[in-house]
């Protein structure tokens, strides 16, 4: 559904964010796209969305070539960013706005949503919070029901109860036609959310495969010392000991950890790629 083929791209020529990066991305799948400030995470998001061009290679998104930005491929996409503009109007004059531009919008679902979200229905966006207007546009992103969903830091404003609510929601909008990519930085906000982790570093996918994919070749333990036996890739002090991530060649059950298992890619780039051909 979304496929990106030796995709080059910078702000000068001289100076280029990305060289022949490929990447595949199918529906039915929430992923969660994970990179260091500064990575290209939110260029990468906006050429899938045809708001940059790429110098050379192709993005293909749901049949469309973004750039072109055609009605019929931005009905089939929403785009969330990180930073929001929401105009001096009621959620009814926006529904009434925005909703005649996507065609499988549902206003039930929207509202139901909001509510959800304890999100006031009855005052103008700008009188609401920066976390409130947040929640206004991922509820009308889920609600626009387009086969391609892409949110940029999605998280950032949100206190913790609306974070856990925000993950009850997402998941619940998942439907086998339907793509959802989320970039962040803040790892923890998809524990128990995504599907698959894609790992951005140094202009390089380093990884793009399925938690269950992961959960087998990778063990997250604890262990009280750190043997040089125990193939172990990255280790980092816990109450109990070491929490590590360990090679998996018996295939043991363990709980992927976020934010040990970026550690862990970032650190050992050429093992991850061996374990993960």
């Amino acid at each position: 559904m979304l496929d990106l083929n030796n995709l080059t791209f910078g702000y000068s020529r001289k100076k280029l964010v990305f060289q022949n990066l490929s990447l595949s991305l199918k529906p039915g799948t929430i992923y969660g796209l994970l990179g260091k400030n500064g990575a290209g995470k939110s260029s990468l998001l906006r050429l899938m969305g045809g708001l940059l061009y790429p110098i050379a290679g192709r993005v293909n998104v749901a049949g469309f070539e973004p750039r072109k930005r055609q009605p019929s491929f931005l009905q089939e996409l929403y785009f969330i960013p990180e930073e929001i503009y929401l105009p001096s109007i009621t959620v009814q004059q926006y529904i009434d706005t925005m909703g005649p531009f996507y065609p499988n919008f549902s206003d039930s679902q929207f509202r139901r949503y909001l509510t959800e979200f304890d999100v006031p229905q009855d005052q103008k966006l700008t009188a609401m919070s920066y976390g409130q207007k947040k929640k206004i546009i991922i509820s009308f992103g889920l609600a626009a029901n387009t086969r391609i969903l892409i949110m940029d830091e999605p998280t950032n404003g949100l206190d913790i109860p609306s974070k856990s609510q925000f993950r009850k929601i997402v998941s619940s909008a998942l439907d086998p036609d339907r793509l959802i990519l989320i970039s962040t930085h803040q790892v923890r906000d998809l524990d128990n959310l995504i599907d698959a982790v894609i790992v951005l570093d140094e202009s390089e996918i380093l990884l793009n495969h399925s938690l269950a994919d992961i959960s087998d070749r990778l063990l997250f333990n604890t262990v009280s010392t750190v043997m040089e036996t125990d193939h172990v890739l990255y280790a980092e002090p816990s109450l109990r000991g070491q929490a590590v991530v360990m090679e998996n060649p018996a295939q043991e059950d363990s709980k992927v950890d976020l934010e040990r298992l970026f550690n862990t890619v970032v650190t050992n780039r050429e093992r991850i790629k061996v374990l993960f051909q």
